[in-house]
């Protein structure tokens, strides 16, 4: 009896011991992941719940293309007509992020020349990028600010327009404010809220509309639809999903 005893004991304990090692090892496990910049399991739950809902567009070419965080682009797509867009840059190197889709690149051109003409000088900030660029860009803000604030201003990759060639981030003459919220009260930005649609652009992401697009307020973001959408688009002050009557993005 005693001896039965001892060994129930033993078992009991070995098994006490062995629930103490896997709690210390998970946790162990959950502070490497954040070392390494790499979602927890609950945070992997989020995002395999919010993927779930995210379809692939069928014709990425497209002009008018819905690119967002339940639309992305097919793996590896890469616009095959990139052209340097012929405007002035906020850097003076060479760069993809001069690059855009030849029809949109040439409209980017032609607003910038039309801005002049009435005083309002623009420089470019960030046009295309890769879904190489779109990867490093968006993980340096999960690691600066978290996963959850860092989808509410940059897109996971292959759900960002800047993939598409089709949209490009602009600021003042001065440089100042670029990328920046502070850019919306410019007159920069309120010429491109009145003008941007006689060139085919829209401001992708308006004011008060983060439930519907799924990003807050970007009064320098600019994609190209072309002049006949653009301008129904911006007359309306609806935004490209409320055009194409889709569920918004956080519902």
């Amino acid at each position: 009896m005693l001896k039965l005893w001892s060994l129930t004991f033993c078992l009991l304990l070995t098994a006490l011991m062995l629930a103490g090692c896997m709690e210390k090892f998970h946790f162990a496990q959950e502070e490497e992941n954040i070392a390494l910049n790499k979602p927890s399991s609950s945070t992997n739950k989020t995002r395999s719940q919010s993927l779930d809902s995210i379809s692939v567009v069928a014709n990425p070419e497209s002009i008018p293309v819905l690119v967002n965080k339940q639309h992305k682009l097919p793996e590896n797509y890469s616009p095959e007509d990139l052209v340097d867009a012929n405007i002035p840059f906020i850097f003076k190197e060479k760069s993809e992020k001069r690059k855009m889709r030849a029809a949109a690149a040439s409209a980017i051109e032609k607003l910038f020349t039309g801005a002049k003409k009435q005083g309002v000088n623009l420089l470019g900030v960030s046009a295309y990028r890769s879904h190489i660029a779109q990867t490093a860009l968006f993980n340096s803000y999960v690691k600066q600010d978290g996963y959850e604030k860092a989808s509410t201003y940059s897109a996971v990759p292959g759900t960002s327009e800047h993939e598409t060639g089709l949209a490009i981030d602009v600021t003042g003459g001065d440089g100042r404010c670029a990328a920046e919220e502070c850019f919306g009260g410019t007159k920069e930005a309120k010429w491109l809220q009145k003008h941007a649609a006689d060139y085919g652009f829209i401001i992708r992401y308006p004011k008060g509309k983060s439930a519907i697009t799924g990003y807050t307020y970007e009064p320098w973001h600019l994609r190209y639809v072309g002049k006949t959408m653009a301008k129904k688009i911006m007359s309306r002050d609806i935004t490209l999903e409320e055009y194409y009557h889709t569920v918004p993005v956080n519902k």
